[in-house]
């Protein structure tokens, strides 16, 4: 079985070099890091610094443990089980703390947008509650004078294809076809294609049935006025 690691490796690195006389191979198996990153802490010279975490406190080291290995230093720490991480399984679908400003303004292009999307679709969608929707629907936000509607896609709230989806099941519901706005361009763009060949061909019957009556060839080429009138120069 492979060795279990303290959750958060570097942290509690830190606490071991600073409240123990640990070796730096004992701290460096327990947490599962290389001895020079270990080193490096030590030396203060870490690319990144970490909070120092309390195994002891953290229920993943006993004091027991760490006389043992103070004592021996072939010893190997023995990691203890903790309590059970608490697992997320329900509710909104988390967003990084740095996207969490952008959310009314999502909410608020999907508000302005598509007012019939339920409150708790939206929810669902971008990772909101359903009283900060509603907040925003009746424009009761506290920051509402400064939320500027925007779409919820180009924030990084959700993908194209979720909303899309969403939009397409809500006007289902209502009885409502979407038509691809992708579909009518083309559509657009082929009507626009036959109007322009209808306009050729009737162009060129046009100039055919001059032709005609003229008594010229319409398949040759333009004449040379002697060929028009062959007594202009006489």
């Amino acid at each position: 079985m492979a060795q279990e690691h303290p959750l958060m490796p570097h942290a509690t690195a830190e606490w071991l070099v600073d409240n123990t006389t640990l070796s730096f191979e004992q701290i460096a198996e327990f947490c599962g890091l290389h001895i020079l990153e270990v080193q490096s802490i030590a030396d203060e010279t870490a690319q990144h610094k970490h909070l120092p975490r309390n195994p002891v406190e953290a229920g993943e080291l006993t004091r027991e443990e760490i006389e043992k290995g103070q004592v021996d230093e072939a010893y190997r720490l023995k990691i203890s089980k903790g309590p059970e991480q608490k697992r997320r399984t329900k509710g909104p679908r988390y967003t990084p703390v740095s996207k969490r400003q952008d959310k009314p303004e999502g909410i608020a292009w999907l508000v302005q947008n598509h007012p019939d999307i339920p409150d708790s679709k939206i929810s669902k969608l971008i990772g909101t509650t359903k009283n900060t929707i509603q907040a925003i629907r009746t424009k009761q936000h506290w920051n509402m004078e400064n939320i500027v509607p925007k779409d919820p896609v180009a924030l990084g709230l959700c993908s194209q294809r979720d909303l899309d989806a969403l939009v397409e099941e809500v006007a289902k519901k209502q009885g409502v076809e979407i038509t691809d706005p992708r579909f009518e361009s083309d559509r657009a763009a082929m009507l626009e294609e036959l109007r322009r060949e209808r306009a050729e061909a009737e162009e060129a019957a046009r100039k055919a049935a001059e032709a005609e009556a003229l008594g010229l060839d319409p398949d040759a080429g333009p004449r040379s006025q002697d060929q028009v009138d062959p007594f202009a120069k006489g």
